[in-house]
């Protein structure tokens, strides 16, 4: 599902009127209906409460006006007030506002602090507040009067609905750039905006709905501009294919998993367990001499390969006997280590290698110094899967600094080197070389324990070696370990999950989104 900016959003609004042939008072119209139907689903005691609807001088205080208008035509007590003056309504909103003069229903000008001073207590006496004052068109934070109203709705406790977008939040950017309404509910119109989905501006929103207001889908998928999108159940469903009733292991893939040293043997098993419950047809973890004993003890259904190891780590020689015997798809770093030959092993593995790689954790590490040799090439896809702080050290920021700009980030350096960057954390992010990304909404923050970053690579991995197509694989395994990560807290909750509990739960979660 496509995530839209300002620029774009007023662009499908636009072919949708000229081209399509919808009218602009239709989708307003449908707009306002989708908000009644959607407040009507959360709120089902309408008739008991007096309803506020705060609604600007544009396009978003329209839609207020037909929710006013739908409020009362079913009975329910309004209260309507324009933030701003009659005058300065235009175009379809006035339409919609002169509608309600003929109806007889009161609407109360709010032009300035006085007037919002005299009438404050009426809004905040009510059960609930419609906020339709600006929608997507805000461009620069909110002061003077709107800031004081904020404010005072914010401080009141009553509950919020808001038509589109919180109002003082931008469509351009998930940051907050000052004050905004802190919402319950943001019913928003024809496909989700930046800061509905990301952080730190989606916990403004509440609960989000995408309300159909009649706007196609192949107008918005044709929209020029910023590729994003939001990961969603019935896609990622559409891109696992059923087995065929003659299949066999080797129509799944062989995963290669080079991980694990002394200490981190779980990171090798758990990466390991993450293919085998993501559909891999057969599974080797390549792990170094000393520990091979102690990963084959862990589990009964991979196959173990012993690496060579010296004094500083594993032997770098040992990389052409290791892609002698690696198939279809190579996942390596989890617990590896940072030993000087043990970087340089990783670093010889992904130059030589011809096939997949999904590189995690130490395999990230040894390219700190030199992320140009971090790249991928045609036939050959490379998926990195960093969380912020590998993220940084590969391009010199601070953990901060990514996670202040983390749609950039991710997006410049899938570009800059033809990889796939799954940039891990709370709504994680899938970039392409092609200048896509992707948002996951599932996962919770009790999946911040050890071990489920490794079993994430195993689960690429996985999908890697069955479909043999990356950005469907990463797409498939980032929103199933966040559902299996979900589905665990149900049951658990967050604190004493772990990463092998979510492990037990990705065949439920591969269930689930089939149903």
């Amino acid at each position: 599902m496509r995530v839209l900016n300002a620029a774009q959003m007023r662009e499908a609004d636009r072919r949708t009127i000229e081209e399509i042939g919808i009218g602009s008072l239709v989708l307003m119209e449908n707009a306002g209906r989708q908000v009644v139907a959607a407040i009507e689903a959360q709120h089902g005691d309408l008739l008991e409460r007096r309803v506020a609807v705060l609604c600007g001088r544009g396009n978003n205080g329209g839609d207020g006006f037909v929710v006013a208008r739908t409020l009362w035509q079913r009975g329910i007590d309004v209260a309507v007030f324009l933030i701003g003056s009659v005058a300065e309504v235009r175009g379809d909103a006035r339409v919609n506002l002169e509608i309600l003069g003929r109806l007889g229903i009161a609407v109360v000008e709010v032009a300035d602090s006085q007037a919002w001073e005299l009438h404050v207590s009426e809004v905040l006496d009510c059960a609930l507040i419609v906020d339709a004052i600006l929608g997507t068109g805000l461009n620069a934070p909110v002061t003077g009067l709107l800031e004081s109203l904020i404010a005072d709705v914010n401080a009141s406790g009553v509950p919020v609905v808001s038509v589109d977008l919180p109002s003082g939040l931008s469509a351009d950017t998930p940051d907050t750039r000052g004050a905004s309404i802190e919402a319950g509910l943001t019913v928003t119109l024809a496909a989700p905006k930046l800061p509905l989905v990301l952080p730190p501006a989606e916990v403004r929103a509440g609960d989000v709905v995408i309300a159909d207001i009649g706007i196609p889908t192949a107008v918005v998928d044709a929209l020029d501009g910023p590729r994003l999108d939001l990961l969603t159940r019935a896609s990622v469903r559409t891109l696992i294919p059923p087995r065929a009733a003659d299949s066999h292991k080797g129509d799944y893939g062989h995963v290669f998993v080079v991980a694990g040293s002394s200490g981190k043997t779980g990171a090798a098993h758990l990466a390991a367990v993450g293919s085998l419950r993501s559909g891999a047809g057969l599974v080797t973890v390549a792990t170094p001499a000393g520990v091979r004993a102690i990963v084959a003890a862990m589990g009964t259904e991979y196959m173990t390969e012993a690496l060579a190891e010296g004094a500083d780590g594993l032997d770098p020689d040992g990389v052409e006997r290791l892609l002698e015997l690696a198939r279809d798809v190579i996942a390596i770093g989890p617990g590896l280590g940072q030993a000087g030959d043990t970087r340089r092993f990783v670093q010889a593995l992904v130059d030589r290698a011809t096939m997949p790689l999904v590189v995690d954790a130490d395999g990230l590490n040894a390219f700190v110094a030199e992320p140009d040799m971090l790249a991928g090439r045609d036939g050959r896809p490379v998926i990195i899967t960093p969380h912020p702080g590998e993220m940084a050290r590969l391009v010199g920021m601070s953990a901060d600094e990514v996670q202040a700009s983390r749609l950039e980030v991710a997006r410049n350096f899938a570009i800059a080197h033809r990889v796939y960057v799954v940039l891990k954390g709370h709504r994680t992010l899938i970039a392409t070389p092609d200048e896509k990304v992707f948002i996951n909404p599932t996962g919770n923050p009790g999946m911040a324990t050890g071990g489920t970053g490794d079993l994430l690579t195993g689960m690429i991995a996985a999908w890697v070696g069955q479909l043999l197509d990356a950005e469907a694989a990463c797409k498939i395994a980032v929103y199933l370990h966040g559902l299996a990560g979900d589905l665990t807290r149900a049951e658990q909750g967050e604190v004493a999950m772990t990463a092998a509990d979510i492990a037990e739960r990705i065949g439920d979660a591969i269930t689930e989104i089939g149903d």
